[in-house]
């Protein structure tokens, strides 16, 4: 069985939790040097003026601004910012970008990772973003497709048939909370309706096996739906199975498609363009 709450959860993941600390010190070690990387071959340079919503623990606002100094600054929000420390050229606010106006405009960059999807006002939230850059500015939204998560290796197909058990159901909390966890797939349309252009796609896959940062944002998973996944079916001796599984060197799945897009606001009559801007039409 899986859980089928029939009333709103909230944010599945709170940045805030007993397990945060560990979680995003796996997202950093996956997922930064794709998201830096991309940002770095668009031309991201010193001077320019940045902004990432949903910012985490700010491993991205914090490399961002090496990127754009000296001269540079980065602006990074969060509901809770509270483990992301203030320094020159950084500024850290409390922030729902659902409900509270953005902090300025004239971006020459703005990046969302792992937000987005969350949000059921995602694509109003959207529009805003790309209203907030400079002219020829860049957007960045890096999203997962949780729709297949499949296991790869397991020791037998009961373990395989756990695993995506698990799976199913975490993106079943997920949509209980108002997300999609299928957005990923939908974010290049959605950052294209928003009035930007020049859209550029790069779709990675990950692998989860033991000692893989991948792996290790499935086990904080684990750890913070446990109650959840309690009152969903789960007996505790399944998840403590689940838990010894991703540690078996017999084990490997694949995330989920991340989908990186990129996307500039128009450079039109009369409007000067952005600090600097690099051609990325390309769809790849």
């Amino acid at each position: 069985m899986n859980p089928t709450p029939t009333t709103p959860l909230g944010y599945v993941f709170d940045n805030d939790s007993p397990h945060s600390a560990r979680h995003h010190a796996c997202l950093e070690e996956a997922l930064d040097p794709l998201t830096l990387g991309h940002l770095r071959e668009a031309g991201t340079a010193p001077g320019m003026r940045c902004l990432e919503i949903g910012a985490g623990a700010g491993s991205v606002a914090q490399a961002l601004l090496r990127l754009v100094s000296p001269g540079g600054t980065v602006t990074a929000t969060d509901i809770k910012p509270g483990r992301i420390a203030p320094e020159p050229g950084l500024t850290v606010l409390a922030h729902d970008v659902v409900d509270d106006p953005l902090p300025g405009s004239g971006y020459d960059v703005i990046v969302a990772r792992l937000v987005l999807q969350h949000l059921p006002e995602r694509q109003e939230v959207l529009r805003r973003l790309a209203d907030a850059l400079a002219p020829g500015g860049l957007l960045q939204v890096d999203e997962f497709d949780a729709g297949h998560e499949p296991c790869l290796l397991a020791p037998s197909p009961d373990d395989a048939r756990l695993y995506e058990r698990f799976t199913e159901a975490r993106t079943a909390l997920m949509r209980a909370s108002g997300g999609d966890p299928t957005w990923g797939r939908r974010a290049a349309t959605a950052v294209r309706d928003a009035g930007l252009t020049g859209i550029r796609i790069r779709p990675h896959v990950l692998l989860r096996a033991p000692g893989t940062p991948a792996v290790g944002l499935q086990l904080h998973h684990l750890a913070q739906l446990t109650p959840r996944l309690l009152d969903g079916g789960f007996t505790r001796a399944e998840l403590d199975r689940l838990h010894a599984l991703m540690h078996d060197p017999g084990f490997a799945a694949a995330t989920g498609v991340l989908y990186s897009v990129q996307g500039r606001r128009p450079i039109r009559p009369g409007h000067p363009p952005a600090h600097r801007t690099k051609d990325s039409t390309e769809a790849t």
